[in-house]
């Protein structure tokens, strides 16, 4: 095809990986740069020289220009649920945010998040969609915070089918590819924790 494709982001961002996930899943080769010196925000995808910034948003344009291996169901409200459900997602599982959030809060979106899933093994059925993407942060994110702060917000005992599709992503071949080592941001989260606040 001789297309360019560079994501900018940096090696322990969901939102990075978010992107570089989507992106293996259609089967595109793109180099990830650790740095962004346009919007200093991660990530941006620069397709043939144009940047495309936000992580859902730059999901959507994956999915427009690469067709193969959808990650949207092909009906309107299939996609429109998946559209929800990511947004959901981004608005109260943002990482930069989680510190801030009640544990009651947290549970009540596991708790929605559970039952989006249907019984399914992915939000997407039985492949990996947007919403399993967006999700990224919850399957693999998640743990290391509770490792890292000693708080239980997903167990299999709490949200059993949320628990099992956190497995199941994690321990998918091409989502292991795309994932930081887990005893790096594990030591990222504990410095954090262990930091003095101001």
């Amino acid at each position: 095809m001789g297309e360019e494709v560079k994501v900018f982001g940096t090696w322990a961002s969901p939102f990075s990986r978010r992107v570089e996930l989507a992106l293996r899943l259609k089967g595109v080769p793109s180099l990830l740069l650790k740095y962004n010196p346009v919007y200093k925000k991660v990530p941006v995808l620069l397709h043939n020289g144009k940047p495309i910034a936000e992580s859902l948003v730059i999901l959507e344009y994956i999915e427009e220009t690469w067709k193969n291996n959808p990650i949207l169901p092909e009906d309107p409200y299939g996609k429109a649920m998946a559209r929800f459900w990511a947004k959901f997602i981004d608005d109260k599982w943002s990482p930069e945010s989680e510190r801030e959030k009640a544990m009651e809060e947290a549970c009540e979106c596991l708790k929605a998040l559970e039952s989006a899933l249907n019984g399914n093994k992915f939000y997407g059925g039985h492949t990996i969609g947007l919403v399993d993407i967006a999700a990224n942060f919850i399957g693999f994110w998640l743990s290391i915070v509770q490792e890292a702060t000693g708080r239980e917000l997903l167990s299999a005992h709490k949200f059993p089918l949320l628990f099992n599709w956190s497995h199941d992503f994690v321990n998918c071949g091409i989502v292991q590819e795309c994932l930081p080592p887990k005893d790096k941001v594990l030591a990222i989260f504990k410095a954090r924790v262990a930091a003095p606040s101001n």
